[in-house]
């Protein structure tokens, strides 16, 4: 096999398809085993209906930092919601248009599947790969075992950040080699910042920072590498925004701790992260589901490990620099997935597997897209198959149980590893590369349908359609005390439970108001008061602390917050409607939904629609004049001075004028915005208006990477030389080197 070390454009665009066209052809593969893979878990819970609330806020031209009636899920600054992030607003504006939510959702990661392959596509081009060889990674990095089992299946935003992130790494690379500007590196950083998840942005500052000390060892200049970290400060300026709601507002949050603890959870030890390539691997380390894990997380490419045999490390320890970055993501990463368990708001580290599978990929095919060999391809074999054994007695050690469908992976991956290296030898790099990525899709739909059930699934319908004309109709503010866990399996269905009962974000599906809602964020004193947890659900005693009187006003705690409505699952409450109702409460018959419900509502109808916001005014009249998610504007009269509690849960960012002179804010029970309002006031316009902490800094910081972004690109264009220019040779000895591997990137191949 005799091959230009540099391809011809024509062969990067083509591979290029042929990533694109092997991603898709894998989600059909996964599909086929389970249509609802890509609809499970955080995605059917969180994610999807919240892509409906914002897009039907955003169509009615609101940006939704804050909606009050959500209360503890309500401040979608410092959640998952993407806010500043342009694509992410862009699947919101479409979601409520589109009935089937599974099916949006897999098209959806169907895209960023793509766009993920692609990355990791380029990524392997610009440290110089064959496209034949970077088309393999590009396939294989979707189906890795975490990323489709995990980010992909159910945690959205950890799976969007990875995919702008590889970008990021590719145009990073390009940048420090002058063959791009710095505009791509921006952009894709900022992308990945920006989806409101905490895991990619730290993991693409780990990863510019591998890249620039393995630009500098390469390049041996320190100013590429300088350039980069350049670019990518203007970047995180850029996308600061996004985190200071957060970090502003953590002391009121369950995530309100700098604490370093290793609880083992969900940390992976180092053997465990190495077992990657036979497709049956079940890891053993702590999680939901004890110690043996159902799903082959670990799990990256059959080929990764035996591959190794087939590298001719001579000639690739003579580029080993150029490496230098994709194996510090990698040791970086495996470092992280072993613990410590909790740093700050950064928790469960195996979250950091798709990085060491990224890692490990690039790493492998980069070497065999460069310097692969079929030379003594019987001691190679058998070297391939000694490692092939190490991989069975540890997958045997983990999971001994399953021995015989270890038995299965090992013969299988050893004779596709065959049939690779004979059509290498006979049919050349691109016959043997396309056998490795027609070989992911078997696999996958194998790894997908041999754990069905899934365990993660919550089986919520996907026709919102349907689910609407299930539901009961409830107008205003509902507030329901229900438990998750008492739902049994088979009544996980339209026709049960999911036809009376909400949990995570399912009522934003209904477009219904709940009080509840899905966050990893939530309010501490709020989720405290009614003992109410991350998905909704709510401890016994939430019924009875519901209806408690607040001390200082007299008013329950449903009167301030304006409920209308109290749902009751009977599972929790089987005696609840033997009891009489609350005062100023009545029980109402919802026909069709007895068997799950019992429902309070207010004898003398919505109270959410009375006054705006004002809950309690205490020796003040208090007249709503404006209301808004943002602002509250009360007309106000108080002769000897007074109190208004607002039905408004007491977020950092809040700020009350009266006449446009400030006042001090209050917070009652540690929950209720509520404000003094002096005496002697009359007719005063009192403004009680909430705007995300640090909002003001993140604007500015945001105008100075921008600036910053146009001076780099400034200076880039500045320095670029026609291609007639004629070198001046006094000074051609100090012009930066084009590194001898250099590729052309897909992007180039487009143009």
């Amino acid at each position: 096999m005799v091959e230009s070390s540099v391809p011809a454009p024509r062969d990067v665009y083509k591979w290029g398809i042929i990533t694109a066209l092997g991603v898709i052809a894998g989600y059909v593969a996964v599909l086929l085993a389970n249509v609802r893979h890509f609809y499970t878990d955080d995605t059917e819970s969180q994610y999807a209906p919240l892509w409906v609330m914002l897009g039907r806020q955003l169509r009615d031209g609101q940006l939704p930092a804050l909606v009050p009636e959500h209360w503890m899920a309500g401040n979608y600054t410092i959640e998952e919601a993407g806010l500043l992030n342009p694509p992410q607003l862009l699947i919101d504006l479409i979601a409520p248009s589109v009935d089937n939510l599974a099916l949006y959702a897999t098209v959806v990661k169907l895209i960023f599947a793509v766009i993920l392959g692609l990355g990791v596509y380029r990524i392997c081009l610009v440290y110089g790969a064959k496209p034949a060889w970077a088309a393999v990674a590009g396939v294989s990095i979707p189906f890795t075992g975490w990323l489709l089992f995990f980010d992909e299946a159910s945690w959205f935003t950890a799976f969007t950040g990875t995919a702008w992130m590889v970008h990021a790494w590719a145009s990073g690379v390009r940048y420090a080699r002058g063959r791009s500007g710095p505009i791509p590196t921006f952009v894709f950083l900022y992308l990945a910042i920006s989806v409101q998840y905490i895991f990619p942005a730290v993991e693409a500052g780990l990863m510019i920072g591998a890249v620039a000390v393995g630009e500098l060892v390469y390049q041996k200049k320190w100013q590429p590498s300088v350039r980069l970290l350049t670019v990518a400060g203007f970047a995180a300026l850029a996308g600061l925004a996004t985190y200071l709601p957060s970090m502003l507002s953590a002391k009121v949050t369950w995530r309100g701790t700098s604490q370093i603890n290793n609880d083992q959870f969900l940390t992976v030890p180092w053997s465990e992260s190495l077992n990657a390539s036979l497709p049956t691997t079940m890891p053993a380390y702590s999680s939901w589901w004890g110690y043996i894990q159902p799903l082959p997380v670990v799990y990256i490419a059959w080929f990764l490990i035996p591959a190794l045999a087939f590298v001719d490390w001579g000639k690739a320890r003579a580029g080993a620099r150029e490496l230098t970055a994709p194996a510090l993501v990698a040791i970086m990463a495996l470092m992280w997935t072993a613990g410590p368990g909790t740093i700050g708001p950064l928790r469960w580290p195996a979250r950091v597997l798709p990085m060491l599978a990224l890692g490990l990929l690039v790493l492998v095919c980069v070497l065999l897209g460069r310097h692969a060999t079929f030379a003594d391809w019987r001691r190679r074999g058998i070297a391939g198959a000694l490692l092939l054994g190490l991989l069975l007695a540890r997958t045997f050690s983990a999971d001994p149980h399953r021995i015989g469908w270890h038995l299965v992976s090992v013969a299988a991956v050893a004779a596709l590893g065959a049939a690779v290296v004979w059509l290498g030898r006979n049919r050349g790099t691109a016959a043997a590369c396309a056998l490795a990525i027609v070989a992911v899709f078997p696999i996958a739909f194998l790894q997908v349908n041999m754990v069905q059930p899934t365990p993660m699934s919550w089986n919520l319908p996907e026709n919102r359609a349907e689910m609407k004309r299930a539901f009961p109709k409830f107008p205003g503010t509902t507030l329901q005390l229900a438990d998750r866990g008492l739902i049994q399996p088979n009544e996980r269905t339209l026709q049960g439970a999911y036809g009376s009962l909400v949990f995570g974000n399912y009522a934003k599906d209904l477009e219904l108001t709940y009080v509840s809602g899905y966050t990893p964020n939530g309010h501490f004193w709020f989720g405290d008061m009614l003992c109410m947890r991350w998905d909704t659900s709510v401890c016994p005693d939430a019924y009875r602390r519901a209806f408690a009187t607040e001390p200082t006003t007299g008013r329950t705690i449903v009167d301030l917050m304006k409920v209308d409505r109290v749902v009751l699952q009977r599972a929790l409450y089987p005696d609840a409607r033997n009891q009489p109702a609350p005062p100023g409460w009545k029980w109402v018959d919802y026909p069709g939904h007895e068997r799950y419900i019992e429902v309070l509502e207010r004898e003398n109808g919505l109270l959410s629609t009375q006054n705006g916001r004002v809950a309690d005014a205490t020796g003040v009249t208090a007249t709503s004049v404006s209301e808004s998610d943002m602002t509250s504007r009360v007309r106000v009269n108080s002769e000897n001075g007074g109190q208004i509690v607002f039905a408004r849960l007491g977020w950092p960012g809040y700020r009350v004028t009266l006449d446009g002179k400030d006042l001090p804010i209050k917070v009652v029970a540690k929950i209720f915005v509520t404000v003094d309002v002096p005496a002697g006031t009359k007719n005063g316009d009192l403004v009680v208006s909430w705007r995300p902490p640090g909002w003001k800094i993140g604007g500015a910081t945001a105008v100075l990477g921008l600036a910053g972004l146009s001076v780099l690109q400034w200076l880039y264009l500045r320095s670029r030389r026609p291609d007639d220019e004629p070198v001046d040779m006094a000074t051609a000895d100090t012009a930066p080197a084009q590194p001898p591997t250099a590729q052309p990137d897909l992007a180039d191949a487009i143009r």
